[in-house]
């Protein structure tokens, strides 16, 4: 038996804000701790999100989409949702596991109006970085 922390960042389709928060977690290699992602659905993975990762150095590129029912994986301490929809349609989890919210603005629908891509990479650097500090923060939120 493991006595690594688990923890699971879900998404709506684990397409971009739940794998960047996987790639963090484990470019991060906090010790006792283990990273996954998955979603609610399976949407494929986003290839701006890879290529805003790579921008930093940390190759999600052969991350998978997957839903929670694929992951070998079926017990978590933790399951982070980092959007309101995985919030709201979050499935059930042992009462030991503890469900954090933290949702960070979707990519995609925030570039869906961009007129260049250098505007379509912003919206994404700055999602991209919000999780970077969100995830820089964790050791700490998991002992508070």
């Amino acid at each position: 038996m493991s006595d690594r922390i688990k923890i699971l960042f879900l998404c709506t389709g684990n397409s971009c804000r739940s794998q960047m928060a996987e790639g963090f977690c484990k470019h991060l290699s906090y010790t006792g701790i283990e990273c996954f992602s998955a979603g609610i659905a399976k949407h494929g993975l986003n290839p701006i999100a890879v290529k805003v990762m790579s921008e930093i150095g940390i190759d999600i590129s052969n991350h998978l989409s997957k839903t929670v029912d694929e992951l070998d994986e079926k017990r978590f301490d933790y399951v982070v949702t980092v959007c309101g929809h995985a919030n709201e349609n979050c499935p059930y989890f042992p009462a030991e596991t503890e469900i954090i919210h933290r949702g960070f603005d979707d990519p995609p629908r925030l570039a869906e109006n961009a007129a260049t891509e250098n505007e379509v990479l912003a919206h994404y650097r700055r999602v991209r970085d919000e999780i970077r500090d969100f995830i820089l923060e964790f050791p700490e939120i998991l002992t508070s």
